[in-house]
C-alpha cells in the first residue's frame, strides 16, 4: 500500500462530514497549514 500522496487535497479525499480528526504539529514549523486550509476549502462540516 502506497501511503504517499501528492498534495493535501488528495490526502483529505476520504474525509466526510462529522468525522473526528487529529492533526499533529509542534511550534510554528510543524503546523500543518496547507492540510488545514485544504480541509476548510473542501467544505466538510461538523
Amino acid at each position: 500500500m502506497n501511503k504517499v500522496v501528492k498534495n493535501a487535497t488528495e490526502a483529505l479525499k476520504g474525509i466526510k462530514d462529522n468525522m473526528t480528526l487529529m492533526l499533529g504539529g509542534f511550534g510554528l514549523c510543524g503546523i500543518p497549514e496547507k492540510t488545514i486550509q485544504a480541509l476548510v476549502d473542501s467544505g466538510v462540516t461538523g
